[in-house]
């Protein structure tokens, strides 16, 4: 998951044709488990699941073919072989999930095209980043804040040019500076750890509800996902904090040049217009709609009825929204969720979770920290959506063997796939923060280390201590 501002570079030849011998070795393998010999204890359209699965899984972590078209993929490939019916299939991308994210990444493109983020963001630095301490707090908690709503993405591409241009207002040489260093690390930390808070901070929350959703039935609220994590964000935000002072201390004294360029941009905007005021209310109304109002109107439907009002109020149009939607996404969601079902239908997850197991007497606290270690891990090299796409739908079939509610299995795989702190290619807001120039890598790693075991111990004291004061079984 590339940002468009980093340059990709051209494909090698050689590389180019290493990549088809391995799509051509991942079909080969997907076929031989698809129609090979049968395997005791599979149904037929399960062992044909098991392939296809095995292909996305190789195609999701290798990159080998974007996303979303691995997800295409997986929409002809299972009518075709005959694992569900075509209108089955298709069916799911009627799924409440993907009308949901649909929804708020629409009303989060609306926010940014407005100026209201923008506006948010640099009152708040302008008002509380009046020491070089202050000012990277002020920019790493108003990145988490931000992404408490809107796509951490988003939110890291918003406040990556503020960066970069109070960087240049104090004249910081870029892998020279610690403070520098420091501030980008500051926006990639700030916006992965409040990334998780809520559904809108990334796309694997709203895949994670729709694939529980087709397996089990169950469903998971705003304001229940917000308490089950909400802890565990203030405690990372507490790590963060420390890890950002004593590994990149303040090489800067006076400020003042870069908080004059934040005050002269926020008066540049000038006063908050009936526009701004009309979208935030109807934002606001929503996020309250979400949380207490989940039993008369569900997560999808109050997105949905929040961009329909904005665009009867005639506050919005239709081509100032579609700039800011990444549609591969939601064909990503599609696929995803209907291979989840389809192995979950065909019995396919339920065989390979036994054969995986292998009759281990394993505790329930024990899988759990297992699969979170996996989940961070693998986001370190994977996006996040495909490691929940991977995972989800064999821990939803462990669930039950070992006593445990599906909803903290979801979140036992789920809340972990979105904190990978080390490499760029982790998440797309560390990849924007590392393409400044002014992060030094070997540094970065270190980190970025530290973040992960801190972030595996705090989800496990989470688990341990906290859930069950909720009502979590396991």
């Amino acid at each position: 998951m590339t940002p468009e501002h980093i340059a990709r570079p051209p494909d090698n030849p050689v590389k180019q044709r290493m990549r088809y011998l391995f799509m051509f070795a991942l079909f080969l393998l997907g076929g031989v488990v698809a129609f090979g010999p049968s395997y005791t204890g599979l149904s037929v359209e399960g062992q044909k699941c098991l392939g296809l699965f095995l292909l996305c899984v190789g195609l999701w972590m290798s990159h080998a073919i974007p996303l979303h078209i691995t997800s295409m993929l997986v929409m002809v490939m299972l009518p075709v072989t005959g694992i569900m019916d075509s209108r089955t299939a298709f069916g799911l991308f009627g799924n409440e999930a993907m009308f949901f994210i649909l929804g708020a990444f629409i009303l989060s493109s609306i926010l940014i095209d407005c100026g209201l983020s923008m506006r948010i963001t640099l009152w708040v630095l302008d008002k509380f980043g009046k020491s070089p301490r202050k000012l990277r707090a002020s920019i790493f908690l108003m990145c988490a804040f931000m992404s408490f709503w809107m796509s951490e993405h988003a939110v890291a591409a918003m406040a990556f040019p503020i960066l970069l241009e109070l960087v240049h207002a104090l004249n910081l040489e870029p892998m020279k500076s610690r403070y520098a260093g420091g501030m980008f690390l500051a926006l990639s930390y700030g916006c992965i750890i409040g990334g998780i808070a809520t559904f809108l901070g990334g796309a694997r929350a709203p895949l994670a509800l729709g694939i529980l959703l087709e397996t089990t039935g169950e469903r998971i609220g705003f304001f229940q996902w917000m308490i089950a994590d909400l802890p565990l964000v203030i405690a990372l935000l507490g790590v963060g904090y420390i890890i950002l002072e004593v590994f990149y201390k303040s090489d800067v004294k006076d400020i003042k040049r870069a908080h004059n360029a934040i005050h002269k941009k926020v008066l540049s905007l000038g006063k908050m217009s009936r526009r701004e005021y009309a979208i935030g209310t109807v934002m606001i109304l929503t996020i309250f709609s979400w949380i207490f109002m989940r039993n008369y109107i569900g997560l999808a439907s109050a997105a949905l009825l929040a961009v329909s009002i904005l665009f009867i109020l005639n506050l919005v149009t239709w081509r100032e929204v579609e700039r800011g939607i990444d549609w591969s996404i939601i064909i990503m969601y599609g696929g995803a969720i209907a291979l989840g079902s389809a192995l979950h239908e065909t019995g396919a997850a339920f065989w390979l979770m036994n054969s995986l197991i292998n009759g281990q007497a394993l505790s329930t606290v024990s899988v759990i920290a297992i699969g979170g270690a996996i989940s961070i891990l693998l986001t370190e090299s994977i996006s996040n959506t495909a490691v929940v796409a991977v995972l989800l739908p064999i821990g939803l079939n462990m669930a039950p063997q070992f006593g445990m509610d599906p909803i903290v299995m979801t979140f036992a795989i789920t809340l972990p796939a979105g904190l990978a702190f080390i490499m760029p290619m982790g998440t797309p807001a560390t990849a924007i923060a590392y393409s400044s120039g002014y992060i030094n890598r070997v540094d970065m790693i270190k980190t970025g280390i530290v973040m992960n075991v801190a972030a595996w111990i705090l989800f496990m004291l989470t688990v341990i201590y906290y859930w069950p004061l909720l009502g979590y079984t396991f």
